[in-house]
């Protein structure tokens, strides 16, 4: 193996040296010539007259950009206007391999996904435009028993979905692909349907759909500013003129960050440093009657697919040697910088290439013909930011995609459809670009990207963990007493503890498939708050002070439950125009006129930026405030709470004189805060919102006054599996904007009977009149070391007939668990299904909820049952 390792090198570095001795070409060669825009009006310029307003102006002409301005014009928006500082395609787009899959670990973006394939499968029939699209499938290679698990597990999350998805075994994998070296094969995900595209063609094709359709598309004409107005339009200058638009959409790929800064955003987006090498003709594969399915080897980290009669194939480097093109976070893009790549860095990618000639053995004699390195676009966590931003009216983004050509048709009609209804079509939060903050800043941004690129091809574990750029300056409280105690979990920034340490545990971040070092110790915190007092950090929570003279007017247009009195929290829902979940909020009302909004970490600028949106839109006279980093939050939780936390204070803190979902400001040890009696692992408990500087000494007093009681600290996952037993939903989970609250078994939060019509009310009559298809049920299982954790498939007399959302090990039943979506006709309870976990179904049956019944519930029937004693 050896000298064919250095025959390649060598052959590799002559074909390098020969092609640097003349002017670099890309692949896919565009001639233009741009005339300065200096002296000329706009219309002799660009060849067209000039708009002065728009509905929405989309900068950036790459695929994705093109997309979106093809699909606001085909749904008959009007005034749709593009602008492109060059020529179409520049930056990213043109040196792209073109990947398209259906395959996508995530839930949500296999949608996207979806969309994309079926755009481009009937995109050049529209148009009259070729665009190159070849479908041979895709197959991606398992070569170790937990890539096979890894398969099983993707399988499982895919069966309820239109994807085309199938695990195969290495005969059918040596059919497909009769190349490979079969030695280390084990199994495949195959998806028929996959291939390539040209990104060029693709691009060229959207833009003839736009202009069919009615849009402009204005180059060369970049964006020299951007100037907010007082009624939440936008100012688009260009050196042809101004145009004032409705909206705009941040759609230019590695100059997004540039962009944002003329409007103090920092985005968190870099250029990466991406190669892949085409070769000459193969005999071997010119030799076939059909064209090769795209493979991807997972342990190789490469993907390789047919290339005309040759092949091409494209490493991701490992984290220590991937380039980040940090120059350009520091100083900007070189101006003139759009058709250019770098210089190609062979040492870089010698790994993959001796892994992929060793799968794929005709590589080892052929002949290379390029060496394509270019920039592609990085977010710390490799997905897009893609949808409306906090903190600017009617700016949007459409930005940091490392893969825009399989994500292009899927995004430009998300958000098209988002900017023509005012809702996102469904859920796609884990793209949100309000899932970054402040503490996303510079050097957090280059290691997470650094360590994205490097872990591409990592299996990908359930409660997946990565720990590049942590902490952030986001840290409680507490964290420097808790960090060596526990395994932590990043959120929103934010440390948490998943679960605790004790001396005999086998500590450390240890993912698996199957039931890992954690399990046991959750279940004793599970114990530990069910039979005496736990102690959490809840700091991450998103916490908004709201007030005002129309403070309760918003929130009864924001939220479809009634507002609590002073004094007093409740649980409210705030939906979409089409009655669909968005949030899920509890409100307390600390002073006539005066709330504090709590929500979950993931969703505190998601759910601010609607919040605002409103206030704004409707003309509302009050303040927000977002006070999450001021704001740390401890959990006390178990029925010896109350016996610990009356031992710090005055306050009465008897059920009759501290009633649940009561709130008040007193003293613990000395120190102010403010106490909500409430606790998502349904047990007695109380949430003490404290300022941070004073959090650690309110946490040590607690837990010293606990001794006798037995106190000690819990974590995320014993909370999950407390709040399932309970019956209590998740949102992002069990609700979403996938989901409405009366499917979700949600109606004693709704009020349709107030008199406010919050959004979606009239949505949300039509739905109960017309009836519901599909209910959330409480199903339990039998299984053996694995657990459910939610979108796995659920099987009925051999169809697919729903999905589950969440699941945990219930360890007071000592059971699995699971909340699932079903067809209404199979929510009876005692129904029987069958779950998919790891290639096998497992039964299932439904049952009453909750399994365990909350603290409250208890006690008003162990009092009801002395009434009557």
């Amino acid at each position: 193996m050896s000298r064919i390792f250095n025959t390649l090198n060598i052959k590799l570095r002559r074909d390098l040296a020969a092609r640097r001795a003349v002017t670099r070409l890309p692949l896919r060669t565009i001639f233009c010539t741009s005339r300065k825009a200096d002296d000329r009006d706009a219309s002799s310029v660009l060849g067209k007259r000039w708009k002065d307003t728009a509905d929405t102006v989309v900068i950036g002409g790459g695929c994705v950009g093109v997309s979106l301005a093809y699909h606001l014009a085909k749904s008959g928006m009007k005034d749709v206007v593009l602008l492109e500082k060059s020529e179409l395609t520049a930056g990213s787009t043109w040196h792209a391999a073109g990947l398209t899959t259906y395959y996508h670990p995530g839930i949500n973006l296999k949608k996207v996904h979806y969309n994309s394939i079926k755009l481009y499968e009937s995109l050049e029939a529209e148009t009259g435009q070729a665009v190159g699209f070849h479908q041979p499938g895709s197959i991606r290679i398992a070569s170790t028993p937990v890539r096979v698990d890894e398969l099983k597990y993707q399988m499982s999350r895919t069966h309820w979905h239109p994807t085309p998805q199938f695990f195969i075994g290495p005969e059918k994998i040596q059919e497909l692909f009769p190349l490979l070296n079969m030695d280390k094969v084990l199994a495949g995900l195959y998806n028929p349907g996959d291939g390539h595209i040209d990104p060029y063609s693709l691009t060229m094709a959207l833009a003839a759909g736009a202009r069919m359709y009615g849009a402009q598309i204005y180059n060369p004409a970049p964006v020299t500013g951007l100037t907010p107005t007082s009624e939440g339009k936008w100012d688009v200058q260009t050196p042809h003129g101004t145009i004032r638009a409705n909206r705009i959409v941040n759609a230019t790929g590695f100059w997004a960050r540039e962009m944002g800064q003329m409007i103090g955003f920092e985005h968190p987006t870099i250029p990466v440093h991406h190669q892949y090498v085409v070769t000459a003709t193969v005999p071997e594969v010119k030799a076939l009657k059909t064209e090769l399915p795209v493979i991807r080897d997972l342990e190789g980290s490469y993907y390789l697919r047919q290339e005309r009669d040759g092949l091409l194939f494209g490493p991701y480097e490992k984290t220590e040697k991937m380039v980040l093109q940090d120059s350009w976070v520091r100083d900007g893009v070189p101006p003139g910088f759009g058709k250019e790549l770098f210089e190609s860095d062979l040492d870089r990618i010698m790994d993959h290439v001796e892994m992929a000639m060793d799968m794929v053995p005709v590589l080892k004699n052929a002949d290379i013909i390029n060496i394509v390195s270019g920039p592609i676009t990085y977010t710390p966590d490799l997905l897009p930011m893609v949808g409306p931003h906090q903190g600017a009216r009617n700016y949007w983004t459409a930005i940091g995609f490392g893969y825009g050509v399989i994500h292009a048709g899927g995004i430009g009609k998300f958000l098209a459809d988002w900017i023509r209804t005012g809702e996102p079509p469904y859920d796609l939060i884990e793209c949100d670009p309000n899932r970054y903050g402040k503490w996303t800043d510079v050097p957090f941004m280059c290691v997470k990207a650094r360590e994205s690129y490097g872990f591409n091809n990592v299996v990908g574990y359930p409660k997946e963990e990565r720990f590049a750029g942590r902490p952030t300056c986001r840290t409680s409280g507490v964290y420097e007493l808790l960090k060596d105690k526990a395994s932590m979990g990043f959120h929103a920034g934010w440390e948490q503890p998943h679960w605790f340490y004790k001396p005999g545990d086998d500590v450390g971040y240890k993912p698996s498939f199957r039931r890992t070092n954690w399990f046991g110790p959750v279940g004793r915190e599970c114990k530990l708050v069910m039979e005496k007092v736990g102690v959490i950090d809840l700091t991450p929570f998103g916490k908004f002070i709201v007030k005002g003279r129309d403070s309760q007017k918003l929130l009864d247009r924001l939220f479809a439950n009634t507002m609590p009195k002073v004094g007093l929290t409740n649980i409210s829902h705030m939906l979409t125009p089409t009655g669909r979940v968005y949030a899920e909020v509890t409100i307390t009302q600390l002073a006539p006129g005066e709330f504090l909004l709590i929500t979950g970490s993931g969703s505190e600028l998601h759910d601010l930026r609607w919040i605002e949106s409103e206030a704004t839109d409707g003309g509302y006279d009050v303040d927000i405030h977002n006070v999450t980093d001021d704001m740390g939050v401890l959990g006390v939780a178990g029925p010896n709470s109350r016996k610990v936390l009356q031992k710090l204070t005055s306050e009465d803190l008897s059920d009759a004189g501290f009633k649940f979902l009561h709130c008040k400001s007193f003293k613990l040890a000395g120190i102010p805060l403010r106490g909500i009696r409430i606790s998502y692992t349904g047990e007695l408990g109380w949430e003490l919102y404290i300022e941070q500087k004073n959090m650690a000494a309110v946490y040590q007093a607690i837990m010293d006054a606990g001794k006798d009681e037995g106190i000690d600290n819990f974590g995320t996952y014993a909370m999950a599996s407390l709040r399932l037993e309970k019956g209590f939903r998740g949102w992002g989970a069990e609700m979403n904007c996938d989901t409405n609250p009366l499917e979700a078994g949600l109606d004693y939060f709704i009020k349709l009977n107030k008199p406010a019509d919050f959004i979606g009310k009239a949505a949300l009559q039509e739905i109960k009149a017309k009836g519901l298809k599909r209910k959330l049920s409480y199903i339990t299982m039998d299984t053996d070391d694995v657990d459910p954790e939610g979108n796995e498939t659920i099987w009925h007399n051999g169809k697919v007939v729903g999905n589950t959302t969440s699941g945990a090990y219930s360890y007071s039943t000592q059971q699995s668990l699971a909340f699932a979506y079903l067809p209404v006709e199979l929510c009876s309870v005692g129904q029987k299904v069958e779950v998919e976990l790891l290639g096998r179904k497992y039964p299932a049956m439904v049952v009453q909820e909750p399994l365990v019944l909350t603290e409250p519930t208890r006690t008003r029937l162990q009092k009801k049952a002395k009434g009557k004693a």
